[in-house]
This record gives structure tokens, sequence and C-alpha cells, in this order.
């Protein structure tokens, strides 16, 4: 995997996949068929809000003649198998996919290349067996970006690295990216002199399980617990849930990934350190790029390769506090008036964050 140190904003993002949409629309004179969208779960509200609403915009600009099919399997690989089946049965020529399970999923791309449809990994890598092309954000630097901040931030506060530890909360099992988040995360604390105390893989990145461990490791640990590094939103608001459920306040730094909106009023409101701006539309359209290339028979170009795979691998930005209004508000990637409600329009006001 290459390796990037930089933050890419949305907007060098956005100019970059300019570029090389415009590159791609020329492959999609004379392209036509049917494309599946294969999504792996509706525990994320990102499916339905923002990658197939992306995912289906790119591609009636690219090819407007072609058709989108769209399934959401709710976390049942068995489900997702049929949805498979079913779509092939369509006639769809491209699948993109983000596998429930990234090792079941292997059995699906050899199933496809045997009838000639090409497979398009998407946001979850498939180790085993390579897709035809891979696109997601950088999940290994997206570890050990937010576990690098979160160190940067204890070191500022002076926070001693010989007494206490942090908590490690990860994805699924089941998840590749997951596998890869905890790569980063891991290499960033390795030479942080703070301690793990303890680390947990997340059954089905569900915020309920998450919140149930770290509920345990604060009877365990108690004040020893000085940050938390979590792989998303989701189990980092598990986390947040728990410590005041037990009381605890302030509630120690804890970091996420994806930047959904209760994070980023989590962040306003000062409970969350740390999240991850990823605008799935970025991922969205560049998968719709390929999609639209591979229909026309051409091969697309590699910009990096994991798991033996052809890869496109966005960087992004992180986001606390700090650059909340400038990363998201200013760059209207989130409105204001959805994250600036109820008890938190006051923070948000004493922030500078106001609707436009």
């Amino acid at each position: 995997m290459t390796k990037t140190t930089a933050n890419l904003s949305r907007s060098a993002g956005l100019a970059a996949l300019g570029l090389t949409l415009l590159a791609g629309a020329a492959h999609a004179q004379g392209a036509s068929g049917t494309v599946a969208f294969l999504m792996p779960d509706q525990g994320s509200t990102r499916y339905e809000e923002h990658d197939f609403p992306g995912f289906q915009a790119e591609m009636k600009k690219l090819c407007p003649d072609c058709e989108v099919v769209y399934q959401n399997a709710d976390a049942d690989i068995a489900k997702q198998q049929q949805q498979f089946n079913s779509v092939i049965s369509q006639g769809a020529k491209v699948v993109v996919l983000d596998p429930v399970d990234s090792s079941a999923a292997a059995s699906l791309v050899q199933q496809a290349h045997s009838q000639d449809v090409k497979v398009i990994a998407y946001d979850r890598p498939i180790p085993d067996t390579p897709a035809d092309y891979y696109v997601s954000f950088d999940n290994k630097a997206i570890g050990k970006s937010i576990a690098d901040s979160l160190i940067q931030h204890l070191k500022a506060a002076n926070v001693p690295a010989d007494k206490g530890g942090v908590l490690q909360i990860n994805g699924s099992p089941t998840d590749a990216a997951a596998g890869l988040i905890r790569d980063g995360v891991h290499e960033g604390l390795a030479s942080s002199g703070y301690k793990t105390l303890s680390e947990f893989d997340t059954p089905n990145w569900l915020p309920s399980n998450a919140q149930q461990w770290a509920s345990g490791q604060i009877t365990r640990f108690g004040a020893d617990i000085v940050g938390v590094v979590a792989a998303n939103d989701g189990t980092g608001g598990g986390a947040i849930a728990a410590f005041k459920a037990a009381g605890v306040d302030p509630v120690p730094p804890v970091t996420g990934n994806d930047a959904t909106i209760a994070a980023l009023q989590l962040i306003v409101a000062g409970d969350q350190f740390n999240t991850i701006s990823k605008p799935s539309e970025i991922v969205a359209a560049a998968a719709a790029n390929v999609a639209v290339q591979l229909l026309a028979g051409k091969t697309p170009e590699a910009k990096t390769t994991l798991y033996n795979t052809p890869s496109q691998l966005f960087i992004p930005a992180v986001i606390t506090k700090d650059n909340i209004k400038a990363e998201i508000f200013d760059k209207k990637i989130t409105p204001v008036a959805e994250v600036c409600t109820g008890d938190y329009a006051e923070a948000c006001k004493s922030m500078g964050i106001t609707a436009q």
C-alpha cells in the first residue's frame, strides 16, 4: 500500500477525482448494460444517504443508457449471496460489492468471473480472491491517523505515558477493511509510549456491542483509561455512552471515523475527540467511473495495488473541534442545520458555526 502522510481535503479529492472522471468519461462512449451496487448493511445510514445516491448520480452522467440495480444485505451473508445471484441473473455485467464478510466474498468473485462478470470491491477489500478493481479510502491510513491524532492530543495535554493507557475498539472481525484500520491503529500506537490496556473486535460493528465491552473495561481499569481509539463513530459512540452511564466526567478522548451527524454533534459538545471526514460520494463516483470503463471493455488505471488488486485509495482528513468548522461546515460537507440542533445549537454558536 502506498504510504501517504498528507491529509487529502474534500476539495482536493474532488479536484483529483474530476480529472480521473474526465478521462473515464471518454471511455463511456458506447458503454451500456446493467451495473449492480451491493452494499453490506444498514447499521450505518451512509449507504442509502450518500454511497448509492453518489454512485447513481455519477452513473447517470457517465452512462445514461446504463441500468443500476441497488441491494442492501442487512448484514446477512446468505442474503448478500442471494442478491449477488439475483443481479447476475438480471444481466449485471459489473457488480460493485461491499461485502458483509470479506472472506466469504471470495467465492462471489470466483462465481462472477466464471460468468464473465466483473467485480469492483468497494470500501471493504476482498483479500482471498482478487477483484477486478478496488475503490476505497485508505483504511490503514485512517487507523494510523486517528491514533496519531489522539496521541498528539494526550502529549499536548501532558497526560503521563507511564500511568494508565488506552483502549482499542476495532470493527467487525469479518470485515477486511476493519483489519486494515486495526493495523493502522497498531502502527500509530506502537511508538507512542502509551500502552494498550485492552483490545476488542466489535461483532458486526454494532455500537451496542462496543458499549457493552467498554462498560466492562471501565469497571476493570477505571481512571487508568486515558483515551479510546475506536475504529468508527458507531463504536466510539458506544464507548462514550458507556463512560456516561458509568458517571465518568469528563469522558476521556475517544476517536471515531465517518463524520456521522451524531459524531459531529459529540465533537461540538466536547464528548468525542475526533472523526474522519470521508465523503462517500468521492469513492462512489470513482467506482462509477471504473464500472463504466469495465463495461466498455477498458482496463482502468491502477493508482496502487492492494491484495493483488488494482486499486484507488483516497486519503481523508482528521476532524477535531479545532478544524470542524473549516473542514465540515465551511466546505459544506454537512449542513449546519443538520448538526446544530437542540442542545447543540448553543455550542455551535460559541464556535462561530452558524447557518449560511
